[in-house]
């Protein structure tokens, strides 16, 4: 869910820079001590540019790119100070949650903060998407997504950044950037104290403007790591595994297949020399976890599993994630390539940047063998069914642009309807072009068109793509993309000798619960299942009685496992023993009359009941040449 487009750049240090002196225009000089820890923060010290005017605001970021959400970075900085050369405070004004006014700023030498993590720390605010957060745990890990750490000037965004990061030598910084330096001596950096001080030293890092800084995040802990060659790409992956269940050799293999048939995919040169995939694993119960893309790497926060427990998982996170490679860094618009860290204006292409991304991480696993058509016509199917829970009734572009206010609870939509929105996109562009042109004809072409350096207008996308292509891709984008007709799935599927059936009712046994009626929640500090809503249960989940806010916690008097791995095998085994079972039984909390959880028997006889399947998809044993031809150009390299 990345961003700005950014050249990878590496200057030379100077012998000025190294041994801590500078010149007086030189830009941002941070150090951030990762081996000064108190009460759970780190030090961090600015030496800023160089400022004309007496008074500046300082800023943390309200947002980054790719979470298209309010994180407030600025809550977690502490004890916020200015000093002029002198050693002498200057005023410092905090206006909100990320900015502060410094006065007498001409005479600006020194700030200095102290930094909370996001993973741990109770500050109340909205709740940061956990690859977008940071991390301290002394001695353990360390996740520096530098939104959390460091701020720039107003109206010096574009200025160079060079960040020193000191650490104990057991420590491995793994991220996107190059460093300039690694392991040196702490030199004449005026460093606290302590009693570690024989063991300290220092990494270099530099960014071209504060995009990249906030492009390129880090992860410091002790070295687990492999690299993989893709093409002209060194792929570094860095992983950090609590109890040791998950090793990076072991990610490497798993995400190898996918990383080589992604270069086949992108006709075997990629727009990348590095590229790192960061991986923090907890052993602690998550209510979500995710990943997040940058230009040059992707953070990913997983619950801690064994190798064969995540596997397929982390092939369908690392394909989606490295495709961001193609847009947005190569294929953007002005509102990405100039974002405003602390007003932002949100693009109204969601459906590419997301949707196409993820319609690319499916498509590239059946292309090259990693699932089999049937299995591919699964995760379409699957995408159908939970974009049904969206609204339907706005237009995509919408929903992409107002998507940090009003349809903030429609994001996760672009990766359902946005990657169907690019399936339609590819058969047809097939269909037109006799199966000589497809989606991935057409980014390809409008990263060559664009680049890394040059933005779109958001305005004008749809018709620069109707020219490139035809005038049936224009009248597409504007009945389904801008316009609010539902996607013409069985039109399309068509084309490719793919059967799609809407709805069909049948009988069968449930548990009495639907993916739609269960959420989330809190138990005990565990995350626990709950009945989201008992508005749409059929008729078992009726006749046993469920309410709104009910907490499961036993089926037929087992217990239910805690979310993960061993939780879909649980439901698995129940459902297969309802044919021989009389009766279904849950054990839930409910709230009394007291507004006190207490434990409640609920049970019904079991019964077949009418369901309905949605969205069902298979492929056509009488499909003709043409279609065949064109499923094969869909389907096959």
């Amino acid at each position: 869910m990345h961003i700005r487009s950014v050249l990878a750049v590496a200057f030379l240090l100077t012998s000025a820079f190294v041994s801590g002196q500078s010149k007086k225009d030189d830009g941002y000089r941070y150090t951030v001590d990762l081996t000064r820890v108190v009460d759970d923060r780190v030090y961090v010290e600015l030496t800023p540019p160089s400022v004309s005017s007496n008074e500046i605001t300082f800023y943390l970021p309200k947002i980054v790119p790719g979470t298209y959400a309010i994180a407030d970075y600025g809550r977690y900085v502490k004890d916020l100070t200015a000093v002029d050369k002198k050693g002498k405070n200057l005023p410092v004004e905090k206006v909100d949650e990320n900015t502060w006014k410094i006065k007498d700023a001409k005479k600006l030498a020194k700030i200095s903060y102290w930094v909370d993590d996001s993973f741990d720390t109770k500050v109340e605010g909205p709740e940061i998407f956990w690859p977008a957060g940071t991390n301290i745990e002394a001695n353990k890990n360390f996740i520096l997504n530098t939104s959390g750490f460091f701020g720039y000037i107003d109206g010096k965004k574009e200025e160079p950044f060079q960040f020193n990061v000191v650490r104990t030598k057991d420590m491995y910084g793994s991220t996107g950037l190059i460093p300039v330096q690694t392991g040196k001596s702490p030199g004449s950096l005026k460093l606290e104290k302590t009693s570690n001080d024989n063991n300290k030293v220092v990494d270099v890092y530099k960014a071209v403007d504060y995009d990249q800084l906030i492009d390129s995040p880090l992860m410091y802990s002790k070295p687990d790591t492999a690299v993989i060659k893709v093409a002209n790409t060194e792929v570094l992956i860095g992983s950090y595994s609590p109890t040791g269940k998950v090793t990076a050799k072991e990610i490497a293999a798993s995400i190898r297949e996918v990383l080589m048939a992604q270069n086949e995919y992108l006709g075997g040169k990629l727009p990348v020399d590095k590229y790192a995939f960061i991986f923090y694993f907890t052993d602690q119960p998550v209510m979500s976890y995710g990943a997040l893309e940058h230009s040059y790497s992707s953070l990913y926060y997983m619950p801690e599993m064994t190798i064969d427990q995540m596997n397929q998982q982390l092939r369908d996170f690392a394909a989606h994630e490295f495709f961001h490679i193609v847009t947005p860094l190569t294929v953007h618009s002005e509102e990405i390539d100039n974002f405003d860290f602390n007003d932002p204006k949100m693009s109204q292409h969601l459906w590419m940047y997301e949707g196409v991304t993820e319609y690319f991480a499916g498509n590239v696993q059946v292309k090259y063998g990693l699932i089999s058509p049937e299995e591919y016509l699964e995760v379409l199917q699957e995408k159908m069914l939970t974009s049904d829970q969206f609204k339907n009734d706005v237009p995509f572009t919408d929903i992409s642009k107002f998507t940090l206010d009003k349809y903030h609870d429609q994001y996760y939509n672009v990766y359902q309807k946005g990657a169907l929105i690019g399936l339609c996109l590819d058969i047809k562009l097939r269909q037109l072009s006799g199966g000589k042109y497809g989606l991935r004809n057409l980014m390809m072409d409008l990263s060559k068109k664009f680049g890394k350096s040059k933005a779109f207008k958001d305005d004008e996308l749809f018709q620069e793509i109707t020219r490139m292509t035809y005038p049936e891709i224009g009248d597409f984008f504007n009945r389904y993309v801008k316009g609010t007709e539902m996607l013409p799935l069985a039109e399309v599927l068509n084309n490719v000798g793919v059967l799609y059936k809407e709805e069909e009712k049948f009988m069968d046994y449930t548990l009495g619960i639907g993916n739609s009626d269960i959420g989330v929640t809190q138990i005990d500090n565990k995350p626990r299942l709950q009945i989201a809503s008992a508005a749409n249960l059929n008729a078992m989940g009726k006749a046993i009685g469920f309410e709104a806010g009910d907490v499961l916690v036993k089926i037929n008097g087992e217990t239910i496992p805690d979310l993960g791995p061993d939780l879909s095998a649980f439901i698995q085994k129940q459902v297969m023993s309802l044919p021989t079972s009389k009766t279904l039984s849950y054990t839930v909390l409910r709230k009394d009359s007291t507004g006190q959880m207490k434990e409640t028997e609920l049970s019904a006889p079991v019964t077949q009941v009418e369901l309905s399947r949605r969205h069902m998809l298979a492929f056509n044993p009488e499909a003709t040449a043409e279609q065949l031809a064109l499923r094969d150009s869909w389907l096959k390299p």
